[in-house]
C-alpha cells in the first residue's frame, strides 16, 4: 500500500457533516501517522475545526454561493499548488472527477459520479446513499486505509454527569424555515414535553443557538403554568460550540431535533433521543441503543433530500406524541 505524505480532503456541508466525516479524517491519521492533514470545508462550517486536533491545515471554499463556479477555480488552484500526493472528495458534482484530474493530484480519490469518473480517478467509489452518512464517507477510503470503521468520536474532558439531567435543544435554524426546510416539533410541543420531564422529576436544561431565540421565547411562554424548580434556562449561555459540546457532555441524556447538535450527542457518547420528520433516521443516526430516532412512521416519510428539497405544507411526520419520547428515557 502506498504511503502519503500530504492530504487533502474536501467535504462540503454543515457542521453535522463535518462531524459525520471525523471517522475519515481519524482513520487517516491513524493509518498515515505522519501525513499533514488539509481539510477544505465552507467557511460556515468553521467552528468544527475547534472540535478536532487531527486537521492540520485548512481553507475554506464556499460552495454553495451564486458565485460557486469562482469558488470551484478556487479550490483548483489551492489543490494545484498545495504539492498534495492525496485527494480525497466527498461531492457529489460530476465536475468534481474533472477538476481532481487537471489538479495532477496522483491519487484521487471520489464517487462514481459518471462512466468517465473511472477513467478522470484513481479509484471511483461507488457511492451508497443508503446507510449511515459516516459510512458512507469511510468507504471513501477503504482502498487505501485498513482501520475499521468507528463513530465519529470527539474528544473532550472528563466531566461528571448531572444526575437525572435531560438538554433539551430544539435545534431550529432561520435558514431552513427561510427555505421551507422543517424538520422539528412546534414549540408547544417542547413546552409539554419538558412540564412531562418535570413531572418525572428530571432536571431540564433548554439551551439553543442565536437561530432558536424565537423558538426558545415561544416554549418559555408556554411554561408558565408549572413548577420550574428543576428547570434552567441555559438559552445564550452557549458562546462557542465547545460551550455546546460541553454541555451536552454534562447531561445524561440530550433530546433534539435533526441538527448539529445532534451530532454532537453522538459523537460525546451522549444518550441522544432525536426528532425526525421529513429525513431518514438510518442515515443520520448509528444503529445504537444509545442513539434512538422518534418518528411517527407516517407512510410518506423520508422524503427530505429523496423525493423533494423542501418540506411538504402538511407535516404529517412531525406530528409526534410526547408519550413516544417519554418510553425511552
Amino acid at each position: 500500500m502506498s504511503s502519503f505524505n500530504n492530504i487533502l480532503l474536501i467535504n462540503f456541508g454543515g457542521i453535522g457533516d463535518e462531524i459525520l466525516f471525523l471517522p475519515v479524517i481519524s482513520s487517516l491519521k491513524e493509518e498515515y501517522p505522519n501525513a499533514k492533514i488539509t481539510l477544505c470545508l465552507e467557511q460556515r462550517s468553521s467552528a468544527f475545526l475547534n472540535l478536532t486536533k487531527l486537521i492540520d491545515s485548512y481553507f475554506f471554499i464556499n460552495i454553495k454561493v451564486k458565485n460557486k463556479y469562482i469558488e470551484l477555480i478556487k479550490l483548483y488552484f489551492k489543490a494545484l499548488t498545495g504539492n498534495y500526493d492525496l485527494v480525497i472528495s466527498s461531492g457529489g458534482n460530476k465536475l468534481i472527477p474533472l477538476l481532481l484530474f487537471l489538479t495532477g493530484i496522483k491519487t484521487r480519490i471520489a464517487y462514481k459520479t459518471s462512466d468517465l469518473s473511472e477513467v478522470l480517478l484513481t479509484k471511483a467509489v461507488v457511492l451508497n446513499k443508503n446507510q449511515y452518512a459516516a459510512r458512507m464517507y469511510f468507504d471513501l477510503i477503504k482502498p487505501i486505509c485498513n482501520q475499521e470503521f468507528e463513530n465519529p468520536v470527539i474528544e473532550t474532558e472528563n466531566i461528571t454527569k448531572i444526575p437525572d439531567s435531560v438538554l433539551i435543544h430544539p435545534g431550529v435554524s432561520k435558514i431552513s424555515i427561510k427555505k421551507n426546510i422543517i424538520k422539528t416539533i412546534t414549540p408547544e410541543k417542547w413546552a409539554e414535553l419538558i412540564k412531562l420531564l418535570l413531572l418525572k422529576n428530571k432536571k431540564v436544561f433548554l439551551a439553543g443557538g442565536p437561530d432558536d431565540e424565537e423558538c426558545i421565547s415561544a416554549i418559555k411562554k408556554n411554561l408558565t403554568d408549572c413548577d420550574l424548580s428543576n428547570f434552567t434556562d441555559l438559552y445564550g449561555t452557549t458562546k462557542n460550540i465547545c460551550d455546546l459540546v460541553k454541555l451536552i457532555n454534562q447531561n445524561e441524556i440530550l433530546i433534539c431535533s435533526d441538527s448539529a447538535p445532534m451530532h454532537i450527542g453522538v459523537a460525546t457518547n451522549t444518550k441522544t433521543i432525536a426528532i425526525f420528520g421529513p429525513t431518514d433516521e438510518k442515515k443520520l443516526l448509528p444503529e445504537s441503543d444509545n442513539f434512538i430516532a422518534i418518528t411517527n412512521n407516517s407512510n410518506c416519510r423520508p422524503c427530505l433530500w429523496n423525493k423533494r428539497q423542501v418540506t411538504c405544507e402538511n407535516l404529517y411526520c412531525l406530528n409526534i406524541k410526547t408519550d413516544e419520547i417519554l418510553k425511552f428515557l
